[in-house]
């Protein structure tokens, strides 16, 4: 595949600089195209930059549901009941969601993280079409910002105001 074709498969899938990635993979050797579509994968586990995930939440609260994930639901409820905002509720959990990326990103690149792990590696590979190991996928949490949908990097929506009372207590 040349550069041209791996810029319009990146352009395809929406990359920002979608000619820095074929560039990289082509020039640099590194699975650019992989990484990617793994990061995009992630990314559409967390939740969206906007609040129809909490209005779907709260049509289907249910103050008794007690079961897995339920917690999710219910402090949502208390959040918006005591006067958070739900862009406020939305960059927080889209905060929560990409540190989780970053983390296990960097997990995957190094077992040691796990204290006292001396015991057994791990790595994230692309394979071949009966599933063996061709080349490693690393580095992927230097990406995670990077391949934020939004464009922003995970900075704020909103500018921050630094006059805020609850900011400066």
């Amino acid at each position: 595949m040349n550069k041209q074709e791996l810029t319009e498969i990146f352009r395809k899938f929406k990359a920002s600089n979608p000619e820095q990635w074929a560039e990289s993979e082509i020039e640099e050797g590194i699975p650019q195209l992989a990484r990617f579509l793994f990061l995009k994968g992630a990314w559409s586990n967390v939740v969206p930059d906007n609040d129809e995930w909490i209005q779907h939440i709260l049509k289907n609260y249910d103050p008794t549901d007690n079961g897995p994930y339920s917690g999710m639901m219910h402090s949502i409820k208390e959040m918006i009941d005591a006067g958070v905002s739900k862009n406020a509720i939305t960059e927080f959990a889209r905060c929560i969601g990409a540190e989780m990326i970053f983390s296990m990103t960097y997990l995957m690149d190094d077992p040691e993280v796990v204290e006292d792990n001396e015991y057994v590696n791990w790595g994230l590979f692309i394979t071949d079409d009966e599933g063996r190991p061709i080349k490693e996928l690393s580095g992927l949490y230097e990406s995670v910002l990077g391949t934020d949908p939004t464009g922003r990097e995970m900075c704020p929506k909103n500018k921050i105001d630094p006059s805020n009372d609850l900011i400066n207590a």
